[in-house]
């Protein structure tokens, strides 16, 4: 079985306050999203609403928990036969994860891409550190929302089936 961590390490930036309004208006205004099946890998986040450049699209949820209890999960979901997880390191520092593999949103169906149309994000809202999934640009009605999972680098290679013309062959 294949499990896979979508793992950023440090690159995530860190937002400030400016976040703030606009996590804010996410919340109340949420982007028309849909899930679906996808060319990249079984299921996919599409777009069912033109969005803009540099817009929030979803916020990544799950339960918060420690790097260790990510490591236990992860054992325990490939000995039960769970296919993928879907563990998002919130921080480095102070290592700590988003695991929205049994609880979450559409925002577990979003799929790698080497050639991506979203970033993903750090922000801190009211002292909280929050994952958010932004546009880098327009993305149409029935487009698949995507983002390069940034895997580490390791000697058992998972094959990337994104399809992008920079495709790197491999997810870490």
């Amino acid at each position: 079985t294949e499990i896979y961590t979508l793992s950023l390490h440090d690159a995530l930036p860190i937002y400030n306050e400016s976040d703030l309004l606009r996590f804010n208006q996410l919340k109340f205004r949420k982007k028309d999203l849909r899930f679906a099946r996808s060319y990249i890998h079984d299921w996919g986040l599409f777009a069912a609403e033109p969005i803009a450049a540099d817009e929030m699209v979803i916020e990544y949820v799950g339960q918060v928990v420690r790097a260790g209890v990510s490591d236990c999960r992860e054992k325990a979901y490939e000995k039960v036969g769970i296919m993928s997880s879907y563990l998002f390191r919130l921080d480095g520092d102070e290592g700590l994860v988003v695991d929205a593999t049994k609880c979450g949103n559409l925002s577990r169906f979003i799929n790698h891409s080497c050639n991506p149309n979203c970033i993903a994000k750090t922000i801190t809202v009211e002292g909280e550190k929050k994952i958010v999934i932004y546009s880098k640009q327009e993305i149409a009605v029935d487009e698949e929302i995507t983002y390069d999972y940034k895997f580490p680098l390791e000697e058992t290679k998972i094959k990337c089936l994104c399809g992008a013309y920079n495709c790197r062959g491999y997810l870490n």
